[in-house]
């Protein structure tokens, strides 16, 4: 016996640009399979703009008509894209987001300096030192990399104690002492998480913000080589007067480079929210 899916009668409920629900019956099969099968052929997939939704089948045994043959039925349901909601997260889900947008650092040393000019005679040569006056090297803010991101974790109630909100709060400020999410150790500051408890009580919502700056070795200053500084150690550059013979006057050259610790290391495993 073919298989056959048609309308029931009265069968079709339509809310305006909402929802339609069509009412099918199946017959000429007592299988399962084949029937949810005919039904997903013949029930489009949209419907005015609407999407089909996940399909379940009932069977009606003892028909008098086939009383060999299961008889299915079935509502199918097509709802608009913008009623549709999503689940909310589970336990355990998380998502992420990030920015790499410019941030302003103070410098007061170049990279290299392309040329020198002068009036009359020669220019004094500072050796990358920014803005030199009589008494100081002032420098100049130009725009960095700054990579941030965030990370949304839904972490059950049992996790999130006490205690492990204190240790979110002792953390702030503190750079990864051990390899963290791709980083290694140094390169990654938190700046700290906010969180909210879930109205069913079970799991809580944080979000975790991070800052990420790379470890570097092989700094060059003037003539200073071989300077090496993690991520978040801070590099400052000492300056003294000298005479420069070839322009015949006092100049600021760097004769000194200090790095710097001022975040201290921390744990990131205690996070709970992987390596």
């Amino acid at each position: 016996m073919a298989v056959t899916v048609e309308y029931k009668y009265k069968g079709i409920h339509v809310v305006a640009n909402q929802s339609i629900d069509i009412e099918y019956i199946i017959r000429g099969t007592d299988d399962y399979d084949t029937a949810l099968s005919a039904l997903e052929a013949a029930a489009p997939e949209i419907l005015d703009n609407m999407i089909r939704q996940p399909i379940e089948l009932d069977e009606e045994h003892g028909d008098t008509v086939h009383p060999a043959t299961g008889i299915w039925t079935a509502t199918v349901h097509y709802v608009s894209p913008s009623s549709q909601q999503s689940e909310p997260p589970a336990t355990g889900d998380s998502s992420f987001s990030f920015d790499t947008g410019g941030g302003t650092q103070h410098i007061t040393q170049s990279l290299a300096t392309i040329a020198n000019y002068a009036a009359s005679g020669t220019a004094p040569n500072h050796r990358g030192a920014i803005g030199v006056t009589k008494d100081s090297v002032e420098g100049v803010d130009i725009t960095v990399p700054v990579y941030t991101w965030a990370e949304t974790h839904y972490l059950a109630d049992a996790i999130v104690t006490l205690g492990y909100r204190g240790s979110l709060f002792a953390l702030t400020g503190r750079t990864n002492s051990a390899s963290f999410k791709g980083m290694a150790a140094g390169e990654c500051l938190f700046l700290g998480a906010s969180g909210t408890k879930r109205g069913s009580g079970e799991d809580w919502e944080i979000n975790f913000r991070f800052a990420g700056s790379p470890n570097r070795t092989g700094i060059t200053v003037g003539s200073i080589t071989g300077i090496a500084k993690k991520g978040w150690e801070y590099l400052w550059v000492e300056y003294e007067s000298e005479t420069d013979s070839s322009a015949k006057r006092i100049v600021k050259r760097p004769v000194a480079a200090h790095v710097e610790k001022v975040y201290e290391e921390g744990d990131f495993s205690i996070l709970e929210i992987g390596t």
